[in-house]
């Protein structure tokens, strides 16, 4: 499976093309320089390094990704889940429920992702 770890600046720049691709290079400069406060060198070298990847592509000025959202918060969280929490879910869904609440819709929500889960 590709490494599909991304740091926080790297996340920045992807939620961005997520949105709004396929986007000319440099009207994405533009809104990083807007959004995010880098220069253009800046957004041309997370390009790059990403582009490298295989996680976007840079053709003819159009930036457009390779990887869907999903799958970055797919790996992201089985990685959390493995490396912080044995890989058990429930340990993870018990510590992360610890003194919170959940709105009656939040459990039926849960409930409905459980028995999906499990059919």
């Amino acid at each position: 499976m590709k490494d599909l770890k991304l740091f926080d600046a790297e996340y920045k720049l992807m939620d961005i093309i997520w949105e709004l691709e396929p986007i000319n290079s440099t009207e994405l400069t533009r809104i990083c320089q807007k959004k995010l406060g880098w220069k253009k060198s800046t957004t041309y070298t997370m390009i790059r390094k990403l582009s490298n990847r295989g996680i976007l592509q840079n053709e003819n000025a159009t930036v457009t990704a390779l990887v869907k959202r999903d799958q970055v918060r797919k790996y992201e969280s089985e990685t959390l889940l493995e490396e912080k929490f044995e890989g058990s879910l429930p340990v993870f869904l018990a510590t992360f429920l610890q003194g919170r609440k959940l709105s009656k819709s939040e459990a039926q929500e849960l409930q409905k992702l459980i028995e999906e889960a499990t059919k």
